[in-house]
């Protein structure tokens, strides 16, 4: 198709799934200018704020993301808010296709009595806090010695194995030094991890279950006796899936371990719902869970038996929720932007122009390489309404220039953080890492992430 000038797009959201989005359009069929807006003043979305400091392997993926948005093809505008800094109608003024990637941060509610209680925690926010993210705070109350965690997912044991880790074994990591200081005051001794269906249904990947047992000093608990039951569904599960049939092999081989003499140990517990959070006071003195039954298609039923935990803080890893852009359909039940296969719907009618992908888009599962289908399925969908896009358009061509959005967002005061920008402030992290025998120590509060980024004074001193 030819065309006189690039389809001017915008796709809100650094991370993966933004990140890959723009790679595929830019490689596709029809002429682009694409700008990725992100929020924060750095790049890389959950894998740079979502995953543990500790797991490296997993962090290079921003390797892969850094070489697309380092090409030059792709303009990075970063420490832009939608919203706020800019609206849905400049987006719409200065761009023919808007797409949405940004993600889902936010806890999954766990509505039973109690949870409120002071003590009780999401997941999401302590993740946000010990992979320094700007925007929370920069404290956290470690003060239970004793912690449950509910969800048997890789976030539920990210949590419970930086609850559990010495400081020590943590410090050689990328962490802040106000992260480290909180840890290092860290009194815990137990951390329970409790699944309401059995060890065959859990999803936890078999490499972090794998890696919880070479935590040094951290002893792994599971109690065969009364959590380690398969049903006929699980059983076929367990044979024929072959991450599942690691998952049990891992679990059957912790289970047979003899009890071990660590100061720290994480029990995993299956077969038990949780019911309440039990408080004194206000705050969190222990959780009470039902135990269930399996009924033989992997579902579980409440047996009507309870039982209590002493604890002094709560965790729900129970899944992410995606947040709500203000004039953006959404769709609260599932917590992702109402759409079909990446066009963005209202009542069932296209909203011309808008389009979304990743997580936000068909909800938190799957691991991050698979934003990479999601993105294409996105894409071509976009390609094919190209020639749509183009005619109807609300601005002509001057207004799509990409200098025009440049010089808005220059009125407003905006600190547009862009690629080259961005490298300033990755060296200093990796200066600041070297400095301490490590890759990289992060950069926590965003006013100094912008100052460095943008080589002001301050960032000298």
């Amino acid at each position: 198709m030819t065309t006189e000038r690039p389809l001017r797009v915008a796709i809100v959201g650094a991370g993966p799934a933004g990140t890959y989005a723009a790679d595929i359009l830019s490689k596709s069929d029809i002429s682009t200018s694409i700008d990725i807006i992100e929020r924060l003043p750095a790049p890389f979305g959950l894998v740079r704020y979502g995953v543990a400091p500790d797991h490296p392997r997993i962090k290079q993926i921003i390797v892969a993301l850094a070489n697309v948005l380092g090409r030059g093809d792709i303009r990075l505008l970063a420490n832009v808010n939608v919203g706020t800094d800019l609206t849905l109608e400049d987006l719409r003024e200065h761009y023919d296709a808007v797409i949405f990637a940004t993600g889902a941060f936010e806890d999954s509610d766990l509505n039973i009595p109690g949870i409120e209680l002071d003590g009780s925690f999401g997941a999401a926010d302590f993740v946000s806090w010990f992979d320094g993210h700007p925007d929370v705070p920069r404290t956290w109350p470690l003060e239970a010695k004793e912690v449950a965690i509910f969800g048997v997912g890789n976030v539920a044991l990210d949590v419970a194995r930086v609850l559990s880790k010495h400081p020590k074994d943590i410090a050689v990591t990328e962490i802040p030094a106000n992260v480290y200081e909180g840890l290092a005051s860290n009194p815990v001794t137990d951390v329970h991890v409790f699944g309401r269906r059995g060890p065959a249904q859990v999803k936890f990947s078999p490499l972090e279950l794998r890696e919880l047992g070479h935590v040094p000093d951290v002893d792994i608990v599971v109690y065969p006796e009364t959590d380690y039951e398969f049903d006929e569904a699980s059983m076929e599960v367990a044979e024929n899936n072959k991450q599942q049939k690691q998952v049990v092999k891992t679990l059957t081989d912790y289970a047979l371990k003899e009890p071990g003499t660590a100061s720290r140990r994480i029990h995993l517990h299956f077969l038990q719902s949780p019911h309440e959070v039990l408080g004194e006071d206000g705050k969190v003195v222990g959780v009470r869970v039902e135990r269930t039954e399996l009924q033989g298609d992997g579902t579980v039923k409440g047996t009507g038996e309870f039982i209590d935990y002493p604890v002094q803080a709560v965790y729900r890893a129970v899944g992410y929720y995606g947040t709500e852009i203000e004039g953006v359909p959404f769709d609260h039940s599932k917590g992702t932007i109402a759409n079909e296969g990446g066009r963005v719907v209202d009542g069932g009618d296209a909203v011309h122009g808008f389009y979304t992908t990743g997580w936000i888009k068909r909800g938190p599962v799957g691991l991050i390489g698979h934003t990479k289908s999601d993105a294409q399925e996105t894409i071509a969908n976009l390609v094919e309404d190209a020639p749509r896009l183009y005619a109807e358009t609300q601005a002509g061509a001057q207004q799509l220039s990409p200098d025009n959005l440049m010089h808005l967002l220059r009125e407003r005061g905006v600190d547009v953080v862009q690629w080259h920008d961005w490298e300033l402030l990755d060296a200093h992290e990796r200066a600041l890492g070297e400095a301490d025998g490590r890759e990289r120590i992060k950069v926590v509060p965003r006013d100094e992430m912008t100052d460095i980024a943008l080589n002001r004074v301050r960032a000298a001193q």
